[in-house]
This record gives structure tokens, C-alpha cells and sequence, in this order.
């Protein structure tokens, strides 16, 4: 199983190599069209800034060879709002795998909740393979001030001032705001589930 890291203008990939190392895969991290488009999985990761990340991809033609790609792809955290139509971060047009999905950023609370949103939450509404053996309502770790609004393409919500879509799916292309990574055992399974799926 060949499974490739997305290398791009964005941070923490280390961790999602470490994170995949723990569940038995050994992944390569590379910008190579070749190398990506021979993958048998593909990570899409991110933290950083919208519009930084997407001038990134176009500079290297990685923007089309991502909606190219017909083996499962995962996006996470920046790389699944990048897989969105249009972010508010810098009013950055994004990939639209999830057509007409907008990344918005939280509004200020009087409840007191801070942005970003740091720390662990829920995820509940939980559909499709990426869920498999995962509990509802079972806790991921989240880092995040922009979130996917609700949208038909949802395949796990939180609440976090409102509710949003934590979790995206269509054909191939699947998504997770929160961090599986840093998201212990149940991070393990979702990995695991999508490597396997």
C-alpha cells in the first residue's frame, strides 16, 4: 500500500508521519506529480493560511493534480477546507471538490468560547468508512478558526459556538477538520479506516 503526503506550504506533517508510522504504514512526502499519481492513498494535510497554501498548489500545478487524483484522498484540517469552493480566510478560492461548500470564519460568542477553537470535541452524525468502529459523539482534537458550513456533503458535525460540518465525503475525496493524528485512539481508527477503505 503506497501512500503518499501531500508536500505543500503547510505545516504538520510530521506528526501525520508519526501518526501513521504508530498504525504500521510508512508514507513518503512529496510535491512529485508521478509519485502522487501512482499513490494508492493519498494525505492532504495542513495548518496554516488559505490563501498562502492555495498560491502553493497553483505555482506547481498541484491544484489540478489534486482534483485529478481518482484513489481516496484525505484532507485534513486546512487541507480539507482547501478541498472546499471558497474560503473567508483571505476570500480565497479553494478547490470546489465540495462544490459550493464555504469556509467561514467563527463569529465572536457571548458564551465565552475562544477562537480558534483548541482542544477536544465531539463528533457525532457519523456516516460512511471513514467511521467505522468509531463510537458517536466519540472525542477528536480540533485546532481551527475557520469551519465548513453545513452543506450535503457531511459526514460528521460538531458544535462549537454553532454547528458545522467536521467531517466531508464525495466519491474519493474525504475530509476531517479535526486532527486524527493528535486524536489518540480513535484518531488511530479513522487512519486506519482510510488507509484500508
Amino acid at each position: 500500500m503506497r501512500t503518499v503526503i501531500i508536500k505543500y506550504n503547510a505545516g504538520n506533517i510530521q506528526s501525520v508521519l508519526f501518526a501513521l508510522e504508530r498504525i504500521g504504514v510508512q508514507a513518503v512526502v512529496t510535491d512529485d506529480a508521478a509519485q502522487i499519481l501512482a499513490a494508492d492513498r493519498v494525505i492532504f494535510p495542513g495548518v496554516g493560511e488559505a490563501s498562502t497554501a492555495m498560491q502553493y498548489l497553483q505555482e506547481r500545478a498541484l491544484d489540478k493534480l489534486i482534483l485529478s487524483l481518482k484513489q481516496p484522498v484525505l484532507g485534513i484540517c486546512l487541507g480539507m477546507q482547501l478541498l472546499c469552493t471558497h474560503s473567508e480566510e483571505n476570500d480565497t478560492a479553494c478547490l470546489g471538490v465540495f462544490k459550493d461548500v464555504r469556509v467561514r470564519r467563527f463569529p465572536h460568542s457571548g458564551s465565552g468560547l475562544k477562537v480558534p477553537q483548541m482542544g477536544w470535541n465531539s463528533i457525532g452524525e457519523l456516516t460512511g468508512p471513514l467511521f467505522k468502529e468509531v463510537n458517536e459523539n466519540t472525542f477528536c482534537y480540533f485546532v481551527h478558526s475557520y469551519y465548513a458550513e453545513p452543506n450535503s456533503f457531511s459526514v460528521a458535525r460538531t458544535d462549537y459556538i454553532l454547528p458545522y460540518c467536521s467531517a466531508l465525503q464525495i466519491d474519493n475525496f474525504y475530509g476531517v477538520q479535526f486532527h486524527p493524528e493528535k486524536s489518540a485512539k480513535a484518531g488511530e481508527q479513522i487512519l486506519k479506516n482510510f488507509i484500508y477503505c
